[in-house]
This record gives C-alpha cells, structure tokens and sequence, in this order.
C-alpha cells in the first residue's frame, strides 16, 4: 500500500503536516473512535510515531504501514525513557526532516507533559503543532455513566494529579482549600497514594460517606467501575483490586452511575467486534 493511498479522505482541508515539524497529538482516553480528525490525519502521514504507554494499541493500527513507531512509554515503577531523553529524541528526528507525531493518551497538555515536550521544541527552534485529545477525565467519566457535571449537583469540577514526579502525592497540592472547593474531584494517578490523598481529604472537610468511583482502563473493552465512598475506598480497592491506570472521581456525580451507568457495557461490545472481525 502506498503512502498516497493512506491519506484518508475529509470533507474539508486539513492542516499540512510538514517534514521537520513535531505534532503534540492526543490519541484520547482509549476507544479509537473517540480519535479528532487531525489526529486519524496525523497518523496518517507521519514518517515517525512515538508514543506513550497508554495509546490503544488499535490506534497505531492507522498509522502508514511504512511509519516507524517508537514506544516512549513512562510507567510508575518501571524502567522507562526520561523525559530529557524523549525530548531529545523528538528534536533529533524533527531534525532529521522526519514527519514526527508525538502521540499521548488522553490529552497531551492535561497531566501528559505536552507542556514540557513544548517548551523543549521551542528552545530548539523546532516548529510544532498542538491537537488536543479527549481526556480521561471527561471520556472516562461520560463511559461509566457519570456525568462530570449537572445543574444538580455540582457547578465546579477540579482535575488533579495524585502522583508528582518524584513519585510523592504532590506537595504543591493545598489538599484542604481543594476539598472545600469544588464539588466535583477527577484524580488521575491517585491508586498508587489513595490512602493519603483521601486522608488529606477527609481532614480537609469532605465525607467519609461522599461516593468515589474507580474508573479503570477508561473507555476500552477492559473498562471497569468500582463505586466506593471516600471512607472506604482504601479497603475497596484492595478487595477489589483495583489497578491503574484509573481515575477516581469524587462527588455526588458518581450517584447518576446507578441509572446511567448502563448506556456503555464493553461485555456487550466484545461479540460486536468479533462479529466484525470474522466478516
């Protein structure tokens, strides 16, 4: 297959994507459909792809059968590429007049180091374009039947991370102003230090009995949701075994889980797809 033949057809102009350039592109929280149409066009003309640990294997299914694609995943606990050495090579192969696609799940500037990578390209001279993805935090949530906000229950919503990178629970976090003020919490990377994060918490005013929700491997036929309560959400993951990557949502939202948390079952979708693929 030629790499004319991949383009893939759009109703309107898209961006060209340019030897020498590096695009910041997030591939979203897991299900490929819910891939922009920049990105499904970046993947489509890039000479490299180099991508995060979290991307959907399937997503990198589209990219040119002829792209060479590079894992530059970072995962707690595990040996994994430094950021200095993935900026670098990113600038390295812009520099080589390579099509470069930085792919990151999610979002690339929400808790994916898009901003670093960024900041890196500019100091280098290397131009760059920036297409945003959708965020666990948003995707994950709306997959579970959780809505991220109703004129109900809440009129804020506070994303946070719950691992820094020194592989803490974030020190420059005010854990107490946070919990008296939004009524709605996305914690992403929480698992690892849930035990102190919902501690800080509770100490800073919120309920033991508020409702918590894991949302694990958001958006993909492995997706599962635990629903728990601040109070126990320690002793539920553990009996559950919950394991990231996962985000964990606080507030009264999670509740609407018991009557819309039905409209997506990956258990239903797995026939789906193998009907699909025998075809």
């Amino acid at each position: 297959m030629t790499t004319a033949s991949r383009v893939l057809p759009f109703p309107f102009p898209q961006p060209p994507f340019l030897p020498g350039w590096v695009w910041l592109v997030g591939a979203g929280p897991g299900d490929p459909g819910l891939l922009t149409l920049h990105a499904a066009h970046a993947l489509s003309r890039a000479d490299v792809v180099v991508h995060d640990a979290l991307v959907n294997t399937d997503v990198l299914c589209l990219a040119r059968p002829d792209a060479e694609v590079i894992h530059a995943g970072k995962r707690g606990g595990k040996p994994s590429a430094s950021q200095p050495d993935i900026s670098n090579r990113l600038i390295a192969l812009a520099r080589a007049n390579k099509r470069v696609l930085r792919l990151k799940g999610g979002d690339p500037f929400i808790f994916g180091r898009g901003g670093e990578e960024a900041r890196a390209l500019v100091a280098a001279g290397v131009p760059f374009r920036v297409v945003p993805g959708i965020t666990a935090g948003i995707g994950g949530l709306a997959y579970a039947g959780i809505p991220a906000t109703t004129r109900e229950t809440n009129a804020a919503i506070a994303f946070v991370t719950g691992h820094a990178a020194s592989g803490t629970v974030p020190d420059n976090v005010d854990w107490s102003a946070l919990a008296q003020s939004a009524s709605v919490l996305v914690i992403y990377m929480a698992v690892k230090h849930l035990e102190t994060i919902v501690g800080r918490l509770m100490a800073g005013g919120r309920s033991p009995e508020e409702p918590l929700a894991f949302i694990c491997s958001a958006t993909t036929t492995r997706q599962r949701v635990v629903t728990s309560t601040l109070g126990r959400a320690v002793a539920d993951r553990d009996a559950q075994g919950v394991e990231a990557p996962a985000i964990v949502v606080v507030g009264e939202v999670v509740r609407l889980r018991e009557t819309l948390g039905a409209w997506w079952d990956p258990a239903e979708l797995l026939p789906a797809l193998s009907e699909s693929a025998a075809e």
